[in-house]
């Protein structure tokens, strides 16, 4: 039942889609069941004929506006207060913001960051408008955009030199990685004349050739401050650059045509540093891993190699002349102890017969002596043909024993001038087609052993039927 979800799964599911999808966009409508509580957060939504989007606006970004954050136009009479303090039910607002998935009740919701009332979105329109064109060009698409390399050794910054982005992002880079070489191209970052000074600088970067990305990173700020970002000179400079781009712009809740159109984009600044480097603890464990592994391994090839020896040796030992021998000289002790014990066994079975007879001489007459004596010659005789007998069996076992052990001993027959070839590792060989010319092997005298080179090699049978 793997393809069962539960209802945490299903809209965690359905909150990561939204926010990917609509991770900032600006929404028209009629503001309706507004609603203030004590914790200042604002919940109203925004309605149009028959439908109607959810919305809250956090107390954390309820600010007054010195300025108009859709035009950069500062106001005259001096700062205004937030819209979540002045809008009401029936007000036509454009609100910006990301849209998101409240799991508590299962809906979709919009999470403002700062509304206007309408009739004041120029910028807006001119993002979509631009936004809208480059898409259909292309400039957008997933298919064209390039991964980001990993632990790059060569970093091209473009940003301004002096700004809290690029001081943050080499801190994070020296805290991260295996070391980098990091080079700079200066740059404004807003103002009239960063567009084409960013673009400027995208290009010159790609030209040089030298690095494996190109990070482009700006701090957070109002809409105007990264309005460069959304130009199109600077958008077209990114697609065009043979270097993959990694755009870092604002905060997590700012995105530009920049982010759009980059290879990859982070969050922040910071975060870019994030992305290109691990932290050096990651390696460490990793090394660590490696070396944990590394040791196991060669424990257990020692453990395999050692069970190999011992069943090598224990093979060895049995297929041993030295250990054939050593057997049957331990079949002949047992044989002689089997052979004394049995001999012991009559002699004192006959020592016992001769007591008992020597009482009983003693005890009898001197006719009864005579008698004793010739029972006692007869006793004895058997006796003594038992102990030759036995010694000549004796010495018939041991004298066969002899003879079947010197037929084991293998050198035996080199004194007689007989010879053992062997291979160079130490192999017998049993027949010719085991060598050819040109091989080196070993001839085994009894005094010795020669190093010698194979010449030739004739067969014996087809030598017969020449």
């Amino acid at each position: 039942m793997d393809s069962i979800l539960s209802v945490r799964q299903v809209t965690e599911k359905v909150k990561q889609a939204v926010e990917v999808r609509f991770p900032y966009v600006w929404v028209q409508g009629e503001v309706t069941n507004l609603s203030r509580p004590s914790s200042g957060h604002v919940y109203f939504s925004l309605k149009e004929g028959d439908c109607l989007l959810n919305c809250v606006w956090f107390k954390g970004q309820q600010k007054d506006e010195a300025f108009d954050p859709l035009t950069g136009e500062v106001w005259e009479d001096g700062p205004r207060p937030s819209a979540a303090r002045t809008m009401e039910n029936g007000q036509t607002l454009i609100c910006a913001g990301h849209l998101t998935v409240y799991g508590a009740r299962g809906q979709y919701q919009m999470v403002v960051d700062f509304a206007q009332t309408a009739g004041l979105g120029l910028w807006h329109q001119e993002f979509e408008a631009l936004k809208r064109r480059l898409a259909a060009e292309g400039l957008f698409d997933a298919e064209r955009k390039r991964p980001i390399p990993r632990e790059p050794k060569r970093v091209a910054v473009v940003t301004a030199p002096g700004g809290a982005a690029i001081r943050d992002f080499i801190r994070i880079a020296g805290e991260r990685g295996l070391g980098s070489e990091i080079r700079i191209y200066p740059s404004p970052v807003q103002g009239e004349d960063a567009p084409p000074r960013i673009a400027e600088a995208l290009k010159r970067a790609g030209e040089d050739g030298w690095a494996e990305v190109i990070v482009l990173i700006r701090g957070g700020g109002s809409i105007q401050d990264l309005w460069a970002f959304n130009d199109e000179r600077v958008a077209r400079a990114v697609h065009a650059s043979p270097i993959p781009v990694l755009a870092g712009i604002g905060h997590e809740i700012d995105h530009s045509i920049t982010d759009f159109t980059a290879d990859a984009s982070a969050a922040t600044p910071s975060h870019t540093a994030q992305l290109l480097w691990q932290e050096r603890r990651i390696f460490e464990q990793h090394v660590d891993g490696l070396e944990l592994a590394l040791t196991q391994a060669v424990e257990h090839r020692m453990e395999h190699l050692a069970a190999l020896l011992a069943q090598g040796k224990r093979a060895l030992s049995l297929l041993s002349p030295r250990e054939r021998l050593r057997l049957q000289e331990e079949k002949l002790n047992s044989a002689e102890r089997r052979i004394l014990s049995a001999l012991e066994t009559q002699f004192s079975q006959h020592i016992r017969s001769l007591e008992r007879l020597t009482v009983r001489m003693e005890n009898a007459g001197e006719g009864r002596l005579e008698k004793a004596v010739r029972e006692l010659e007869r006793t004895a005789a058997p006796l003594t043909q038992l102990g030759r007998m036995a010694g000549l069996r004796q010495e018939h076992e041991l004298a066969r024993l002899e003879l079947k052990l010197q037929s084991l001993d293998p050198y035996a027959p080199l004194k007689r001038g007989y010879a053992m070839a062997m291979n160079e590792d130490g192999s017998f060989l049993r027949s010719v087609k085991q060598t050819e010319p040109g091989k080196n092997v070993l001839v085994q005298l009894a005094d010795g052993r020669l190093a010698a080179v194979v010449k030739a090699v004739e067969n014996s049978t087809e030598g017969d039927d020449a």
